[in-house]
């Protein structure tokens, strides 16, 4: 794709870009990069922690008086109007100012959900990075933007809409899919010389590791002793759930299993893994999402956060040839694995947003149903009254377990970032999967947005629309 190509027509036209959560980890990587495309303008700017955006856009090169601390609309509307960047703590102010498009990127859901809607009831844009809103009502909200003409879409440099549009890439093509995914977000870096894994900031010694190095032709046990051999390390991570509740809504894969299966692999392995167990693999189904965890040497690129396909192989010949040229294909012929080996965050997202509001166009899907559901699961017996608290960095529900359910077997459960941060109306027992009739909703605008918007193959109580 040539995006000069695509993109020529903008010319030197202009559009207001506001974020929502602007001081987090992603909007960094996004604010950096924005300044360098002059088609898109950085408007309003909303945080708590507004002074810490004043500081942050000092950090990154922004002038000096770049940016103004407004306190209410007007003042925000002034500061737009001439050319500086409105900076706000209180989201609503958001509703009042000139914009072209929202970016969502706050991380909470029920404020994601509200900021979203009513952008997109006032004929602005929206593109959603809090993918926790996201995996709940994205596609309501992608139902209300297309009643008004409008786009809301997940953004490029996130893994979701990265592996929404390697899906599409795919099936134009006309490759069959197998199964698609991506790499949790941290390696696991194994040094042969002293037996040390490090996982992000924390290592274990594993020093069996290198005799599981090469997988053999048992793939199913291979699997089960790394795993064994890394059981000091997690294994698996709440986000990842969400993310691939995204890309189901996104493209009708359905979740491989209800935990997704994370082996520990090399990505030369990839082809052999994610394949029917009739042919050695793990599956047992096929057009399905999984997740895997990186194995690799200190020396050895990483699969940056990456994402992939596996697709069946056409003509055996093209294959090997392509096996030929280092490409990833599996030991019986039959599949390959197609990947990109990175996600850039925010640095990409500028392209996501020309897209919407030069061409109208998503860069995730625009045609979003419930595929999947992401549920949580009680790890201990909980009491009626007691918060399903939401913490940390990767937003996990404290006790809980994430599952991922096809549509069909999620009747009755409640979205696990629906039940975050509410009251439990009855007790649940460990081991059960939390119902949306024992979770207190009183005052959720998620779940407003799901009981009045009817999406295609969707199950909303009232086909009433919001707007």
């Amino acid at each position: 794709m040539n995006y000069d190509i695509l993109f020529r027509d903008l010319g030197d036209r202009r559009f207001l870009v506001g974020l929502a959560g602007a001081k987090g980890g992603f909007s960094r990587t996004f604010l950096s990069q924005l300044r360098a495309v002059p088609n898109l303008q950085v408007a309003a700017l909303c945080d708590l922690d507004a002074e810490g955006v004043v500081a942050l856009l000092a950090e990154l090169g922004y002038p000096a008086q770049a940016a103004v601390l407004c306190e209410d609309a007007q003042t925000a509307q002034r500061a737009i109007a001439s050319g500086s960047i409105a900076v706000v703590r209180d989201h609503a102010l958001l509703a009042g100012l000139p914009l072209s498009i929202v970016v969502e990127a706050t991380g909470q859901p029920e404020i994601a959900a509200s900021i979203a809607l009513n952008a997109l009831e006032r004929g602005v844009h929206v593109a959603m990075v809090t993918k926790e809103a996201d995996s709940v009502v994205g596609p309501h909200l992608n139902q209300v933007a297309l009643q008004n003409g409008l786009v809301y879409t997940t953004v490029d440099g996130d893994q979701p809409a990265n592996l929404i549009g390697l899906v599409s890439w795919a099936r134009l093509l006309g490759f069959e899919i197998i199964a698609a995914g991506k790499s949790s977000e941290y390696d696991f870096v194994f040094d042969h010389g002293t037996g040390q894994v490090t996982y992000t900031d924390q290592q274990c010694h594993a020093p069996g590791l290198a005799g599981l190095w090469v997988m053999g032709e048992n793939v199913s046990q291979a699997l089960a002793d790394r795993s064994k051999a890394l059981a000091a390390l997690p294994q698996s991570a709440t986000p990842d759930y969400c993310e691939m509740n995204v890309v189901a809504n996104s493209t009708g894969l359905i979740p491989s299993r209800d935990e997704l299966n994370y082996p520990v692999c090399r990505i030369s392995e990839l082809a052999d893994i994610f394949i029917p167990r009739e042919d050695g693999g793990v599956l047992d189904r096929s057009g399905v999402i999984d997740v895997f965890n990186c194995l690799r040497r200190p020396e050895e690129v990483s699969f940056g956060g990456g994402v992939f396909v596996i697709v069946r192989c056409g003509d055996k010949v093209v294959w090997e040839l392509l096996r030929g040229k280092g490409h990833v294909v599996s030991r019986n012929g039959r599949y390959a694995c197609i990947f990109l080996p990175y996600h850039l965050m925010g640095l990409e997202t500028p392209l996501s947003l020309l897209s919407a509001v030069a061409h109208g166009h998503a860069s995730g899907s625009d045609r979003q149903q419930v595929h999947a559901v992401m549920v949580a699961r009680a790890d201990r017996d909980f009491r009626a009254g007691e918060l399903l608290e939401m913490g940390g960095h990767h937003h996990v529900m404290t006790d809980c377990t994430a599952l991922l359910l096809p549509a069909e077997q999620a009747e009755g459960l409640s979205p696990f970032y629906l039940a975050a941060n509410k009251r439990l109306l009855a007790d649940v027992r460990k081991g059960d999967i939390i119902r949306e009739s024992v979770v207190d909703l009183e005052g959720s605008v998620l779940q407003q947005i799901r009981q009045s918007v009817l999406v295609p193959g969707g199950t909303a109580t009232r086909a009433v629309p919001v707007l």
